[in-house]
């Protein structure tokens, strides 16, 4: 019998990143070989259902090789994480245009981000997962922070990120010989320094941007990893719902960028998740019970999202006619 990794048989995890690992081979290798062509929206909504299909199919087969309540919360998962990146695409919309990053070429930066999304994805979850399994409280200490983080982001709805300040960015071109303007899909470029003549190692814009969007990333992890736990302590089904979730992440930003403004009031309703999500442990153990039914988390998540949905796009609704060019470019 193979051995078990964090409570799951190996020939499971092996199964599950041999399907990451071909989808990524696939997206690169055969979707977009040529990464300096623009993915139109219409392109974009296309990849994104294919990432949706493959994750719910993926989710499938853990009800069916699992458990029905395995699945259940794979899906709970996948639905929070997927509707949390959505507030992580807005940041990255606002680090694109800050910097003037050419659609062409933006799709790079996603993809060498997602593989860093993977990795620190990974160790974020394994912590928590060691966390979880050695103190039980600090599912305590996750709804908390949930609640809190909830309320913060309901009182901070209309704030703009503020990329200028970023002190990640301010660090970097104080200690790092940074080009002025892009040099195509280059990240590192050699170059002459002016003061000394020599040929020097310069980042380029496109490196910047790259770093800024993984520390986006890694902040917005600090939300979502605690959220998936407060559902679920398995580690497959945390790790799993989690990275089938961001891989259409790149898919997504080209269509959602596109249409930013018409989401307006989700941020209400990604809030509103997490303090339900954060309050449902505590209710839970008032209650007695070991924790609230996958399928009422399930359901109200998808309550609240559909309703701050359909509420953006009702208040926005003269925005649509005001942006023809994102109906043609639909029609694509």
């Amino acid at each position: 019998m193979m051995a078990d990794v964090l409570g799951k048989p190996l020939w499971m995890w092996t199964l599950f990143l041999t399907v990451v690992a071909l989808l990524l081979a696939f997206d690169l290798g055969v979707l977009h070989k040529d990464s300096s062509k623009e993915i139109s929206v219409g392109e974009s909504l296309k990849l994104s259902a294919f990432y949706i299909t493959m994750g719910l199919l993926f989710g499938g087969w853990v009800w069916y090789s699992v458990s029905p309540q395995a699945g259940l919360e794979y899906l709970t998962g996948f639905v929070i994480e997927k509707s949390l990146s959505m507030d992580n695409i807005f940041v990255i919309a606002m680090i694109f245009g800050f910097f003037g990053i050419p659609r062409a070429y933006q799709y790079r930066v996603l993809f060498w981000g997602i593989l860093a999304v993977i990795v620190l994805r990974g160790l974020m979850i394994g912590i928590g997962a060691a966390l979880v399994q050695q103190y039980s409280w600090v599912l305590y200490i996750f709804a908390a922070f949930l609640i809190v983080t909830g309320v913060k982001m309901i009182i901070a709805a209309d704030q703009q990120y503020d990329v200028a300040s970023n002190p990640i960015l301010k660090f970097m071109r104080k200690h790092f010989r940074v080009t002025d303007k892009l040099h195509g899909e280059k990240f590192i470029i050699k170059d002459r320094d002016p003061a000394t003549g020599k040929m020097v190692t310069f980042l380029t814009p496109l490196a910047l941007v790259l770093v800024l969007v993984n520390v986006a990333d890694v902040i917005f992890a600090v939300d979502s990893v605690p959220a998936i736990f407060a559902i679920t302590t398995d580690t497959y089904i945390v790790f799993t719902s989690n990275i089938f979730a961001i891989l259409g992440l790149r898919a997504l930003y080209f269509a959602l960028a596109a249409m930013i403004d018409r989401f307006a009031y989700l941020k209400y309703a990604l809030a509103a998740v997490l303090i339900f999500i954060g309050s449902k442990i505590i209710v839970a153990d008032m209650l007695g019970i070991a924790k609230v039914p996958p399928a009422i988390s399930l359901g109200t998540t998808f309550a609240i999202l559909a309703v701050g949905v359909f509420y953006s796009l009702w208040k926005t609704r003269d925005l649509a006619k005001s942006v023809p060019v994102v109906e043609a470019k639909l029609a694509e």
